[in-house]
C-alpha cells in the first residue's frame, strides 16, 4: 500500500476510533477521556515539512472537532503537535543517527527509550493544551493538574499498546 492511502485510511480510522470507542468509555469520561487520534500526526513520515504538518494537524483536528461538537479545541491541540514535532524528532534523532534512514517515527526506526519520550513529549503537549483551553470555563487549577496527568497517562498507555499491536515495518528512505 503506498503511503497517501495508508494515511488516508490511518486518518480515517483514527477518527472513527476516537469518537465511537474511546468517547463512549463512561467511567473515565467524567476526569479522564483516552485520547489516542493524535497518533495519527505522529506516525506521519520524516519528510512531511512543518507547515504541511500542521495544516494537515489543522484539518485532522478539525474533523474530529466536527465529531464531537468542540469548536476547535481539537483543531488546536494537534496544530501545536504538529508544529513542534520536527524540534522533538531534531534533539532526539542527529541527522547521523540511523533513524533518520527510515520514513517514520517508530520504536525500530528511533529505539523504544527515544520513541517512548517523543511519545510523552508530544502526549503532554497535546493534553495540556486541550485541557488548558478546557480549562479557561471551569477555573479549578488542581482540576487543571490532575486532569493533564491523568489523560496523559492514559493517552500514552494507549499509544504504547497500539504500538505493540500494529507492528509497522519501517522501511529505509534508500530502498523508496
Amino acid at each position: 500500500m503506498g503511503e497517501l492511502p495508508k494515511n488516508i485510511f490511518r486518518f480515517i480510522s483514527f477518527i472513527l476510533v476516537q469518537v465511537f470507542i474511546l468517547n463512549k468509555i463512561p467511567p473515565l469520561h467524567q476526569f479522564v477521556t483516552p485520547y489516542l487520534y493524535f497518533l495519527f500526526i505522529l506516525w506521519l513520515p520524516f519528510k512531511v515539512s512543518r507547515p504541511a504538518l500542521t495544516f494537515i494537524g489543522f484539518i485532522f483536528g478539525l474533523s474530529l472537532d466536527y465529531f464531537t461538537k468542540t469548536p476547535g479545541l481539537h483543531a488546536a491541540a494537534c496544530c501545536l503537535v504538529a508544529y513542534i514535532r520536527p524540534f522533538v524528532i531534531n534533539i532526539l534523532i542527529s541527522k547521523e543517527d540511523s533513524g533518520y534512514n527510515y520514513t517514520s517515527p517508530a520504536p525500530s526506526s528511533m529505539g523504544w527509550s527515544q520513541y517512548m519520550v517523543y511519545v510523552f513529549v508530544l502526549s503532554l503537549a497535546h493534553n495540556f493544551w486541550l485541557v488548558f483551553l478546557e480549562w479557561l470555563q471551569l477555573r479549578n487549577f488542581l482540576y487543571l493538574v490532575g486532569k493533564i496527568i491523568a489523560t496523559t497517562g492514559v493517552s500514552f498507555l494507549l499509544i504504547m499498546i497500539t504500538e505493540g499491536l500494529f507492528f509497522r515495518k519501517q522501511k529505509f528512505k534508500t530502498n523508496i
